[in-house]
């Protein structure tokens, strides 16, 4: 019994990893792949197979995608329109989370009732109505549309994050603070915002993807050249070069993708930390 036991769970061990390795190869080859397909010479991708690898370093892609492929004015505004979205974010999103959780007031369970209805409301609803509001306020082809449309959206699941890891924060912290003599700013910005300083990293890196991924808000308000971000930029880079020059639009790709990868791994402990904070009370 033991030895067909033993066998069992050797067997599913292998599966296992045998499932792992399946899934990192699904995972990973595509990346390996943009990567070396970025490196190719104009002829590799007609004379040679799409799976062969480089025949030399051809870095003048990146150069071509940063300079002909205006990638360096794309990258630009991403991080104009990014940036300041991020921050208001954080900063509106954890107060209002501060506020709903540790502050006593009649109506915190309905705001934050409401608040979370807002994560359910369908992106394409609102284009249009926020499409005439940027129309008649002067905002459209602005990146300040994007900014106020990349908070507006960002804040309702913030929110319900911050709402979990301010509902592990004791109460009686915050009392003898305020027997202390402490104000609710101070509190806030003291005693509250220090000891969720992981969870503020979960929540900047989990929206940072959204913001800096967007496509849709960034296709519909934003039709200057010039002020496009960088996923609209792709979108008219491979345009312009048409069917042609795959070397340069996937160094393109390749400089979008590879810098969120690197922030997310560089800041992936302090990601999970933060993620199981808020689970555990106290």
């Amino acid at each position: 019994m033991n030895q067909l036991s033993g066998k069992t769970n050797s067997i599913g061990m292998l599966l296992g990893k045998l499932a792992i390795f399946v899934l990192l190869l699904v995972e990973v080859y595509p990346i390996i792949w943009l990567l070396l397909s970025s490196i190719k010479g104009p002829d590799e991708f007609s004379a040679n197979p799409m799976y062969a690898l480089p025949e030399g370093f051809h870095l003048q892609n990146y150069l071509d995608a940063w300079n002909i492929g205006n990638m360096g004015t794309y990258f630009k505004n991403s991080i104009i329109a990014t940036f300041p979205a991020l921050f208001l974010i954080i900063f509106l999103g954890a107060g209002a989370a501060f506020a709903i959780e540790k502050m006593r007031w009649k109506w915190s369970k309905g705001v934050m009732l409401l608040f979370t209805a807002g994560i359910m409301v369908p992106v394409q609803i609102v284009l249009l109505p926020l499409f005439t509001i940027f129309f008649k306020t002067g905002l459209l082809n602005s990146l300040w549309s994007l900014i106020l449309v990349y908070t507006t959206f960002g804040l309702p699941l913030t929110i319900l994050m911050f709402s979990s890891y301010f509902k592990a924060l004791p109460n009686e912290v915050i009392e003898s603070a305020v027997m202390d003599g402490a104000s609710i700013y101070q509190i806030f910005f003291k005693i509250a915002i220090p000891i969720v300083s992981n969870a503020i990293v979960t929540v900047a890196l989990v929206q940072f993807f959204f913001v800096w991924n967007d496509l849709i808000f960034a296709m519909t308000f934003i039709s200057d050249t010039e002020l496009r971000t960088i996923q609209t930029g792709l979108n008219s880079f491979t345009g312009e070069y048409g069917q042609k020059q795959w070397g340069p639009i996937f160094a393109s790709i390749s400089l979008a993708v590879v810098p969120t990868m690197l922030l997310y791994l560089f800041l992936n402990k302090l990601v999970m930390k933060g993620m199981t904070s808020g689970a555990v009370k106290g």
